[in-house]
């Protein structure tokens, strides 16, 4: 199934228009790269949304039970993963332009408790290595089962290199800024994932918590043995991952990502920890800049399905490939296949 949205962007101050065109060439570069992928067996369906200059195009393939033929389709609802993250990345940037965090506060002003442990050599842990990798947490909380005990497993951390010189992948640190974020607007991290970005982008298929009827449209994915695998269950404040979303949403939060005009965009795509010659951490974002090339990225993977969402704002290009299937390789896999679909798609543009 296929649906080209066209979407409108309006020129504000200090802005550019842009111009919708053809999106057949796009069509086939996305039914290429997805048939390519599906020749290897151990994916099952794949969903693919572009935007580029304003015009969406959404495809879908394969299926989400094996041997049902139930392709996947607008309203399907994935994990979303790790990419969760990036709304935590915008979240934070929002709160830095509200001078409700800065970049360079130490942590502990914002604990309840005392917590030594969080420094080296006197060096705190700041706000801007929580979101750039750069904190010296560990991968996994120490503690997990609940929030209590996440802020308990905290005191157990030994940081053991000076914060901000060294990067090193920390699922533990989004989810205390999640909890600081929290703290200094008064509203759970859920509601204000709702108010400033879901409910302004009209992004209602997008969500923490799921009705009934939501689970109906859930993905059930696989892993490389084709075993079904559970969904993930948040314990925590979803700093990490656990938001669901469609295809057509993620379109939507392309188009807010693109948005030049946008402050709180521009804020949150800083590069704050540069990681390599063309490679930097801006706020969740990897960013990648080479020539003309300026690529923000991010990967989500969970048990039965992964993800990229890549955005191009020099060449007004967002997007998304998600699956259900979740192994070692999947990652790796499915980077090629954006990297592809791009280039794909920069042919188009020529």
């Amino acid at each position: 199934m296929k649906y080209v949205i066209p979407i409108l962007f309006f020129a504000l101050l200090g802005c550019k228009s842009v111009h919708p065109i053809g999106t057949q060439n796009v069509e086939h570069a996305i039914t290429k790269n997805a048939l390519q992928l599906l020749k290897d067996k151990r994916f099952h369906s794949v969903s693919v949304a572009v935007l580029k200059d304003g015009t969406s195009t959404i495809k879908h393939f394969g299926e989400l039970t094996i041997g049902k033929g139930n392709t996947p389709n607008d309203s399907t609802l994935y994990e979303l993963a790790s990419v969760t993250k990036t709304f935590t990345g915008y979240i934070a940037a929002k709160a830095v332009l509200d001078k409700k965090i800065h970049l360079e506060d130490d942590i502990r002003i914002y604990l309840s408790e005392p917590y030594p442990n969080l420094a080296f050599k006197g060096e705190p842990v700041r706000i801007k290595h929580l979101i750039t990798h750069t904190s010296g947490f560990p991968n996994f909380p120490i503690k997990s089962e609940n929030k209590k005990a996440f802020l308990e497993g905290l005191k157990l951390i030994n940081i053991e290199t000076k914060p901000g010189e060294r990067y090193s992948y920390s699922n533990t640190a989004p989810e205390l800024t999640a909890y600081i974020l929290e703290k200094v607007y008064q509203k759970s991290f859920e509601e204000l994932v709702i108010e400033f970005i879901l409910k302004p982008n009209n992004m209602n298929q997008t969500k923490f918590t799921l009705t009934e009827n939501d689970r109906t449209r859930l993905v059930k994915g696989y892993n490389d043995k084709n075993e079904l695998m559970p969904n993930f269950n948040r314990t925590l404040w979803g700093g990490i991952s656990g938001l669901h979303s469609t295809t057509t949403d993620l379109v939507k939060y392309m188009k807010l990502q693109l948005d030049p005009c946008n402050p709180i965009v521009n804020e949150s795509h800083k590069k704050l920890y540069q990681e390599g010659s063309d490679f930097w951490e801006g706020y969740h974002w990897y960013i990648i800049e080479n020539g003309n090339k300026l690529i923000y990225r991010h990967h989500g993977g969970i048990y039965g399905m992964q993800n990229w969402f890549v955005i191009d704002p020099k060449q007004n290009i967002g997007i998304s490939i998600l699956t259900n299937t979740s192994f070692n390789e999947t990652g790796e896999i499915l980077e090629k296949v954006v990297d592809t679909l791009y280039e794909d798609i920069m042919k188009t543009k020529k």
